[in-house]
């Protein structure tokens, strides 16, 4: 009689803990806006967490051996944290992204070998519009792992945003024609958008072989969006002079 009486206390408490819980989740997840799966989630977990506690304490009462209780808990432990595992590694991971700042909505970014502009930080994923026209989540656990470049370069007056964004990209050449006239060929394509740009850009060679002549260009401009632009633009614009100047060496 006893045992049962325990077991429907035990039963009611852990019914009323697991309602308490799941109330304050959601309105937690509501306040900071999480994700509904992630929220279901994280509920979930706290439910099967409030079970093994109830079957735990259910097990002691009822007088089982210690040895079969550890043997229940540890498997359920294992399997919580395996299912719990990335969740929970995304949710900490989107927590330190928001915190400290690596990047914010709207930024120019390369995160490994995806970039482009940051459309929206969740607490699981990062939206990333490229180049190409595509949408990618990258979950944030991948992030922690991965180099990530932040291509603002000046901030604004106000200090809420960047004022300027300096994008890196490579132009490789082959030796046929001389770096004099390469320098010549850059700097005419660069005074050409002036007054487009907020800032002249810059280049400067970072390797040379047999074969090429590589010259890494600093483009700068206010919009992310432009830098997809200009760096089309100013490539072509560059390779068009490169080839008469290789076509009038050749002559």
């Amino acid at each position: 009689m006893i045992f049962i009486a325990s077991l429907i206390i035990t039963a009611a408490v852990a019914i009323a803990f697991e309602r308490l819980i799941s109330t304050y989740l959601a309105r937690f997840a509501k306040k900071i806006k999480l994700e509904p799966h992630t929220t279901n989630n994280l509920i979930l977990i706290s439910r099967i967490i409030i079970l093994f506690v109830a079957i735990a304490v259910i097990a002691k009462v009822g007088g089982l051996p210690p040895e079969w209780i550890l043997s229940v808990s540890a498997i359920g432990g294992a399997a919580l944290g395996f299912a719990s595992q990335k969740t929970l590694g995304n949710f900490i991971a989107g927590l330190f992204i928001i915190s400290a700042h690596p990047f914010k909505v709207s930024d120019y970014v390369r995160i490994g070998t995806v970039e482009g502009i940051v459309q929206e930080i969740t607490i699981n994923y990062t939206k990333i519009f490229t180049p190409a026209n595509n949408m990618i989540s990258v979950s944030n656990l991948q992030i922690l792992d991965r180099d990530i470049t932040n291509f603002a370069y000046e901030i604004d007056k106000v200090g809420k945003s960047p004022g300027i964004y300096c994008y890196t990209f490579e132009i490789g050449f082959d030796h046929k024609v001389s770096t004099q006239k390469i320098a010549e060929i850059f700097e005419e394509i660069f005074k050409n958008h002036l007054l487009e740009l907020p800032k002249k850009p810059a280049f400067n060679i970072i390797r040379t072989g047999g074969v090429e002549r590589v010259y890494l260009v600093y483009l700068y401009v206010r919009k992310p969006e432009d830098i997809s632009k200009f760096r089309s633009v100013i490539t072509e614009e560059v390779y068009i002079q490169w080839d008469k100047a290789r076509t009038l060496v050749a002559a």
